[in-house]
């Protein structure tokens, strides 16, 4: 087992005894080349959670630039960082550019000075950022973030270069190896929802009692029900509420005892929602014309995203991104839960606005389902909550094997760029 010694650097811990920390700034330069009136002549490229990546000049996604002469120059085998914003953990920070291009003047480029230290030092600020080290390093201002002086200044591993390429190459051959293993587990992932919503969506429209009679909806999203079965405008079985949100500078108006939920408070496949992120008044209440809606009603996301859904579990309010649903009559309510939940791209047909699509209230209560008798909605809701609970069984599964595999994946990074395992 080879020697180690404390690094002295509490975030790196034990290194092995003939490696040395010194600073980024005696492997790497820091340069700003602004492209200039040459910008026409380079291709763009983004730094995105899955590395560098070429992008086109007119594609408007996210923050676009008016022109791009104030774009800077990112040559292959050079890094590139996004060291602003740190508090948000889930955005990119570090990539290695295999390609020549231009990219946001935002960025932090790093030249290597010597030939594949590069691609070392890319698994080793990677393993910082998986480890969320940057952000403790950040400034105290609204926006924490590392300039290009504290990025030279962050201890870095030193040792010989034969090392280095060898511990790169081989983190390239694992993480591959493990990267199709994350990506066929995603697959299967998907292909199980795919399987729920259609399990769902045949039931919900179909029934599941064989061999029976059946009509055409005349709807072609729908197709063909059940012979007895009606069609019927949600308004007929409910009563349909807006929402509302307090003005938010008043301090009276939250922290209060009243339960208020936005569409960021719930997801469609936690089924059911019992509390948001903020509560309000009384009076916050009385000033803005929401309304408390009991336990067993349905909301739907109008917004932002349109056609989130779940049930209350208790009585609460919503803010104006969300409809709630009231029964008006005896039903059940996760027999509509379950058709509600499927028919998000339908619903997002009917959206209409320039910032955000939102479906009107109108086109909502007016939207027509498929009615069951009561009874039968009982028995297709008791078969729904059995068979996606096998299904939603195997996703956990799935679900924590990705788990695993992500921090099997940090753990190896981590471990060799430290020295903590050794390539043989």
């Amino acid at each position: 087992m080879r020697e180690m010694k404390n690094s002295g650097i509490e975030w790196i811990g034990d290194i092995p005894s003939d490696w040395k920390i010194l600073r980024t700034k005696n492997f790497y330069s820091n340069h700003k080349h602004i492209v200039g009136d040459e910008a026409e002549n380079y291709e763009r490229l983004a730094l995105t959670l899955g590395g560098v990546i070429k992008r086109p000049k007119d594609d408007s996604t996210g923050l676009q630039p008016e022109a791009f002469e104030g774009y800077q120059i990112l040559r292959e085998n050079e890094l590139v960082f996004k060291l602003i914003d740190l508090e948000n953990v889930s955005t990119s920070r570090i990539g290695y550019s295999q390609y020549t291009g231009i990219v946001s003047p935002a960025y932090i480029v790093l030249s290597p000075k010597t030939a594949y230290e590069s691609k070392f030092g890319e698994y080793y600020f990677l393993s910082m950022w998986q480890r969320e080290i940057f952000n403790y390093m950040g400034d105290d201002g609204v926006r924490s973030s590392l300039n290009s002086k504290d990025l030279l200044n962050i201890p870095y591993p030193s040792f010989s270069l034969e090392k280095k390429k060898k511990i790169a190459d081989f983190l390239d051959e694992k993480c591959a190896e493990i990267d199709t293993v994350i990506e066929k587990t995603k697959a299967t992932i998907e292909e199980y929802k795919k399987l729920k919503q259609s399990v769902i969506t045949q039931a919900v429209t179909k029934g599941i009692r064989p061999n029976r009679p059946m009509k055409d909806s005349g709807i072609e999203w729908i197709g063909k029900i059940p012979a007895e079965w009606d069609l019927r405008a949600i308004k007929t079985s409910f009563s349909v509420y807006a929402g509302a949100t307090p003005q938010s500078e008043v301090s009276e108006f939250w922290d209060g005892d009243i339960r208020w939920i936005t569409p960021a408070d719930y997801k469609t496949e936690d089924k059911f929602v019992e509390i948001g992120r903020r509560q309000i008044t009384l009076q916050g209440y009385n000033s803005c014309g929401t309304n408390l809606v009991p336990a067993g009603s349905i909301v739907f996301s109008k917004r932002a995203p349109i056609g989130s859904v779940a049930i209350c579990k208790t009585e609460l309010c919503t803010n104006q991104g969300c409809l709630s649903c009231v029964p008006k009559q005896r039903l059940n309510i996760e027999y509509f839960y379950f058709i509600l939940s499927v028919l998000t791209e339908i619903f997002n047909l009917f959206g209409s606005g320039t910032t955000f699509k939102e479906i009107s209230y109108d086109s909502f209560v007016n939207f027509r389902l498929p009615y069951p008798t009561i009874e039968e909605q009982n028995e297709i809701a008791d078969y729904l909550d059995k068979k996606c609970s096998e299904i939603d069984e195997l996703i956990a599964k799935k679900t924590s094997l990705l788990s695993e595999l992500e921090s099997y994946k940090k753990s190896l990074i981590y471990e060799y760029v430290t020295g903590k395992k050794e390539v043989k």
